[in-house]
């Protein structure tokens, strides 16, 4: 059982990371070209794209330092996915906090924790992230157009998307571990099975 554990905590390649992080990059690039280009709104674009650029860097160095193939421990996986939470959190304080629709992105990087790390971790960045929504409720750069005019949810908008979020990111940290936590026992018992049969076998 501790064999397991310890493989269970380097289950997650840095590749697949990188891969979700590209993937996020190129949402978060688009999702502000969109909102300029087309809707016309007014974006601190220097600071978003020092946020992304900070994200595109983190990527490269991870490629050129370490293999892709390269099993991460929970550690590293916490920091990765921490990282990608501020980062977000930061791009959503830019661009309207919670009257922004992407704001329920934040459940990404909560139900990766949930996926991949211990109980621990996982309650870190689940806290970490209430924290955030609760602050980009009413610290955020508000959204404007380009005549001045500012995009604003009524409050109690505002109020259902920050309970709505936050019932989510708990629902969501709870459903993902337990139904992990039911797939790793099904596999424990699938390998104890098959090694009872080898054995079996085997005399």
């Amino acid at each position: 059982e501790l064999i397991s554990r310890l493989q269970r905590n380097n289950w997650i390649r840095l590749r697949t990371l990188i891969l979700l992080r590209w993937i996020a990059i190129l949402g978060q690039i688009t999702a502000i070209t969109v909102a300029q280009r087309v809707y016309n709104l007014q974006l601190e674009l220097g600071l978003c794209y020092l946020a992304i650029g900070i994200s595109v860097i983190g990527n490269l160095i991870a490629i050129s330092v370490f293999p892709e193939s390269k099993r991460l421990s929970e550690f590293e996986n916490f920091l990765m996915v921490l990282f990608d939470l501020l980062q977000l959190a930061f791009l959503l304080y830019l661009t309207g906090g919670l009257h922004n629709p992407f704001a329920l992105l934040v459940l990404g990087p909560v139900t990766v924790a949930a996926n991949v790390m211990g109980l621990r971790s996982t309650l870190f960045i689940g806290a970490t992230a209430i924290i955030l929504v609760t602050l980009l409720a009413d610290f955020h750069i508000p959204l404007r157009t380009a005549n001045g005019f500012v995009h604003e949810t009524p409050p109690l908008f505002v109020y259902g998307n920050w309970v709505a979020i936050i019932i989510a990111i708990i629902f969501m940290s709870a459903y993902s571990r337990r139904i992990n936590s039911e797939m790793r026992s099904m596999s424990d018992a699938l390998a104890a099975t098959q090694l009872a049969l080898s054995r079996e076998q085997k005399l």
